[in-house]
């Protein structure tokens, strides 16, 4: 029962999913809000290592207008992602000897009510990959779009 606030549909497509792991995230009380309002976008959004530690960027958390600017952090600022350690070392050996790469897949609330990011080692497709992902999809759906009618 977990709450979907912004997924990564890029992701998918531009992609190879390898492994999926749970991570949470810090963020300030007025960004927690604009998750709640949905006010977030993965597009574009990327995870780096930086001094071993790993955050997200380039993820969009908008300002709720009931917030004051005075504490309103950027929108595209990085946030640190909270995993541990053996994760931690687990993900940076993959990223740095196989050319594989970190994205965000989505940002959810889960049972608690804490806001927490699906992140997945990736490692890119070649174009012939996409449209042969996109053409057995198509053709799935056909398909299951047959037995429908079938019955």
């Amino acid at each position: 029962m977990s709450t979907t606030i912004a997924k990564n549909k890029k992701a998918y497509h531009d992609y190879e999913i390898l492994e999926k792991f749970e991570a949470g995230i810090v963020l300030q009380g007025s960004e927690v809000k604009a998750l709640r309002a949905k006010r977030a976008n993965l597009n574009d959004a990327f995870c780096r290592f930086i001094k071993g530690e790993l955050y997200l960027m380039n993820a969009h958390i908008a300002h709720l207008d009931t917030t004051n600017r005075n504490f309103a952090r950027d929108t595209r600022s990085p946030r640190k992602l909270l995993l541990h350690k053996k994760e931690l070392d687990k993900l940076f050996g993959k990223v740095s000897k196989d050319g594989n790469t970190i994205v965000p897949l989505s940002i959810y609330f889960n049972k608690r009510n804490i806001a927490k990011v699906s992140i997945a080692i990736a490692k890119g497709k070649q174009l012939h990959d996409k449209r042969e992902t996109l053409k057995r999809r198509t053709q799935l759906r056909e398909a299951q779009q047959a037995m429908k009618n079938y019955r």
